[in-house]
C-alpha cells in the first residue's frame, strides 16, 4: 500500500473482503457547488451509492494524505473550505502532498488515487475533454488523457455540456479509449439527454458493462473506460436555453481573460446563476443517477 494513502475503515474492510466499492471525487464538493448544498450533496450520493449496494469512496487530499473515504467532519471541512481548497489534477498531486496541502481531486486524479487503493469503478457529474476554441488555446483536460493509463471504469453523464463535445469525442476515439452510452444511441450532454452525436457503443445493463470491464482487464488492455449515463428524463434540461446560457457565460468568460483550470468552475458557476439555479439542480440529479447506475456496475465486477 502506498505510504501515503489513508483509507477509511468501511472502505480498507470492503476492499478486503472482495465488497463492491465506488470512488467519488472531491472537486464537485468544493468547487462544483456553493456551501451547504456541497455536502448535501456529497452525503446524498454517497448514501445512494449504500442504498445500491456498494461502498462510496470519496477521494481527496487533507494536509498532504491521499484520503480514500472521507468522514462527515472531513465532508463538512472540504464543503466549508471550498475554493480556498486547490483544484489537483495529475500533475499536482506530489505538490500537494509535499507541501502537506489539501486538494481538490479532479476526475483525473481521483482517478489514480482509486487506482493505487485497489478500486475499479468511480462516479461523477462529466468528465473534462476539449474545451471550446482548443483549435486556438490547446485547453484540453488531463482527464482524457487518464483514460488511456489508469485502470478505472468511469460513469458520467457525458462530458460538461461547456466543452465542444464534438472534439472531445474525436480526441477520445484518436487515444482508443472506449465509450460506451448507457441504453441509448445517442451521447449524452451533461444537462440534456442527446448532443446529436452517435454513441461509439452501446450497453444496455450493469452486468454486460462489468462483464466487458472485466474482459478488458482479463486481456491486459490498459487504460479505463468511459460509461455515460443520461441524466432522468425529469430533469434534463431544454436545449435551447441551456445552450444560451453556456453560450453566454464563455463570452463572458473570454472578456475577463478566464483559463486554464480556472475556466470549469467559472463556467459552471456562471451557467448555474443564468439559468436561476435549475443547473445545479440537474446536476445534483445527474450524479445521483450516475452513482446509482456505478454501485450496481461495481456489484457485478469480480
Amino acid at each position: 500500500m502506498n505510504r501515503y494513502l489513508d483509507l477509511s475503515p468501511e472502505v480498507k474492510e470492503a476492499l478486503e473482503n472482495n465488497k463492491p466499492v465506488v470512488a467519488l471525487e472531491s472537486t464537485i464538493i468544493s468547487h462544483g457547488m456553493p456551501y451547504p448544498k456541497n455536502v448535501q450533496t456529497a452525503v446524498a450520493v454517497e448514501n445512494k451509492i449504500r442504498e445500491n449496494g456498494a461502498v462510496p469512496a470519496t477521494i481527496a487530499i487533507i494536509k498532504g494524505r491521499l484520503k480514500v473515504g472521507l468522514t462527515p467532519d472531513e465532508l463538512e471541512y472540504f464543503g466549508k473550505k471550498g475554493l480556498a481548497i486547490t483544484k489537483t489534477s495529475r500533475r499536482d498531486i506530489p505538490m500537494i502532498v509535499a507541501k502537506g496541502e489539501d486538494g481538490a481531486t479532479t476526475v483525473a486524479a481521483t482517478m489514480i488515487i482509486a487506482a493505487m487503493a485497489g478500486i475499479q469503478v468511480f462516479a461523477t457529474g462529466g468528465i473534462g475533454g476539449v474545451h471550446r476554441g482548443a483549435e486556438t488555446t490547446m485547453d484540453i483536460s488531463a482527464d482524457l488523457d487518464e483514460f488511456t493509463k489508469t485502470p478505472v471504469l468511469v460513469v458520467c453523464a457525458g462530458a460538461k455540456a461547456i466543452l465542444d463535445l464534438n472534439l472531445t469525442m474525436e480526441y477520445l476515439e484518436t487515444k482508443g479509449v472506449p465509450v460506451f452510452c448507457y441504453q441509448t444511441d445517442e451521447l449524452p450532454a451533461f444537462y440534456t439527454r442527446k448532443s446529436g452525436i452517435k454513441a461509439p457503443f452501446r450497453a444496455d445493463s450493469p452486468e454486460e458493462l462489468a462483464r466487458i470491464w472485466s474482459t478488458k482487464r482479463e486481456l491486459g488492455i490498459q487504460g479505463g473506460f468511459i460509461v455515460a449515463n443520461p441524466i432522468p428524463e425529469a430533469y434534463s434540461m431544454d436545449p435551447k436555453r441551456i445552450n444560451a446560457a453556456i453560450d453566454e457565460a464563455i463570452s463572458e468568460m473570454n472578456k475577463l481573460g478566464i483559463h486554464g483550470k480556472e475556466t470549469t468552475p467559472y463556467l459552471l458557476d456562471k451557467v448555474q446563476k443564468l439559468t436561476g439555479g435549475d443547473s445545479l439542480e440537474s446536476n445534483i440529479k445527474l450524479v445521483l443517477n450516475n452513482a446509482a447506475l456505478a454501485a450496481k456496475i461495481a456489484k457485478g465486477i469480480r
